[in-house]
């Protein structure tokens, strides 16, 4: 007797978007892309009505995030260092840590989300 497996995308997908070969999953797709903008974006209809573009944004978005949290993880301990102790700044770090690597896994499934709008098939390797 053989187990339906639940379909899941390619490595670095979204846990919160259906893959792909879902029929409708741009509709979560787009929710999940706006989630990473910032909240006046959802004020667009022309995001929802072309995903594609809001995916291209998005990805853009991140990456510019991406960019300030990296600047901001080397100027930390020295721009704190006379206002937080030891711990404050141990703790600042680790929540600017999580925070980039938050970040970069978005990047990455904004990137395949776009890739997914262009067509791009993904195939499962063994």
């Amino acid at each position: 007797m053989f187990e339906s497996r639940p379909q899941v995308g390619p490595p670095g997908w979204p846990s919160a978007v259906p893959p792909p070969v879902v029929e409708g999953w741009e509709v979560p797709a787009v929710s999940w892309l706006l989630d990473f903008c910032p909240a006046e974006y959802r004020l667009y209809a022309q995001w929802r009505r072309h995903p594609i573009a809001l995916a291209w944004l998005t990805e853009r978005h991140v990456q510019a995030q991406l960019v300030a949290m990296r600047q901001a993880y080397r100027e930390a301990r020295v721009e704190f260092g006379d206002y937080l102790d030891p711990q404050g700044i141990r703790d600042v770090m680790a929540g600017l840590e999580r925070e980039g690597v938050r970040l970069l896994a978005a990047a990455r499934g904004a990137r395949l989300i776009h890739e997914a709008l262009q067509g791009k098939t993904f195939v499962a390797k063994l």
